[in-house]
């Protein structure tokens, strides 16, 4: 629709002028049996108005002719010059480039993330990602909600509806790590699922679920993990209560209460292969960089809290580690593959 809104307002006027102007030189070479340069140079002096005088004198056809062309050439650059004024003061000119310039820049992303929707729980997801400078895409319906996005990438925002494959597409899921969907209906979020999941296989997809049932449907469409805002909240105001330090500790460590404490998690691909398939004790992380391994996730899912130093890393085995932006950075410099 964007598109044929452009053709019509741009395209169309600009083509009729070439089509005058080409009727022109046929005409001319054809009444009057000028070259092609002369015919070309009388259509634009006849067609501009601007009274010079002729090539060579014109017969009565040529005149005629000329007389039409005049007309035709008049009314035909008052609209292209209307429709034009119009579609630049309109800002759809400024907008269409906009467009262009987000596009080219989503276009070079890779391993990014995707949101869709930025209402409460969009922007908190887009919070955390900008602490941890992870390049995010937002693709959002509402033109009010678009106009106050301020974010970090405020540049890589999309207008339109994320249930459409061909949006999706434009947001780079087939280069993405993740995408996250975050909109009130649960029915839009299944779709978004199932779209996002046949799009790329390998993404990892978190979506929203407001009713008690669709959690499961949602996950049978592919989504990797189901977050039921209400419950999740309620369930975590209790535990402030009969727990309070233990839960503000753990908001603490996972990035709620402060950007200097950092959770991050090292899979055996993250590791360099000199450090592949050696147990915690040889990695020294703690001494190497000062960061804690806190958990173990074996090749089978299972997690393993505090492992063992004798602990080996195989494929598909993830380290997590609690440490300080500095110590995980270090870390992260001296095992990096």
């Amino acid at each position: 629709m964007t598109s044929l809104r452009h053709f019509s307002k741009i395209y169309i006027p600009l083509l009729l002028i070439v089509c005058i102007v080409c009727i022109g030189v046929a005409g001319y070479i054809i009444i009057e049996e000028y070259s092609v340069l002369d015919s070309f140079y009388m259509t634009i002096i006849t067609v501009a108005t601007v009274g010079f005088r002729e090539v060579q004198p014109l017969s009565d056809s040529g005149k005629i002719f000329t007389s039409f062309l005049i007309i035709t050439s008049f009314g035909t650059f008052a609209f292209a010059l209307t429709s034009i004024s119009q579609y630049v003061i309109d800002g759809e000119f400024n907008q269409y480039f906009k467009n262009y310039r987000t596009l080219s820049a989503i276009g070079k992303l890779e391993n990014h993330v995707i949101i869709c929707g930025f209402g409460r729980n969009g922007k908190q997801a887009a919070n955390v990602l900008k602490k941890h400078n992870t390049r995010f895409v937002v693709i959002e319906q509402k033109k009010e909600i678009i106009a106050g996005i301020n974010h970090q990438y405020a540049n890589l925002v999309l207008e339109g509806d994320a249930t459409l494959d061909e949006v999706l597409l434009k947001a780079g899921i087939l280069k993405a790590k993740a995408l996250i969907t975050t909109l009130p209906i649960d029915a839009d979020n299944l779709f978004i699922v199932l779209s996002a999941r046949t799009l790329n296989p390998n993404l990892t997809i978190i979506s929203r679920a407001s009713e008690d049932n669709s959690d499961k449907k949602i996950k049978l469409a592919g989504a990797n993990n189901v977050i039921m805002p209400d419950k999740l909240g309620g369930a975590h105001m209790a535990a402030l209560v009969m727990k309070p330090d233990v839960m503000e500790f753990v908001d603490y460590i996972t990035g709620q209460g402060g950007d200097n404490i950092r959770l991050e998690e090292i899979t055996f691909a993250n590791l360099a292969e000199s450090y592949q398939n050696k147990t915690i004790r040889d990695l020294e992380v703690r001494n190497r960089s000062g960061a804690n391994i806190i958990g173990f996730k074996t090749a089978q899912g299972e997690y393993i809290i505090n492992p063992s130093a004798d602990t080996k890393i195989i494929p598909d085995a993830k380290l997590f580690v609690l440490g300080t932006t500095e110590q995980i950075g270090k870390l992260k410099e001296l095992f990096a593959s």
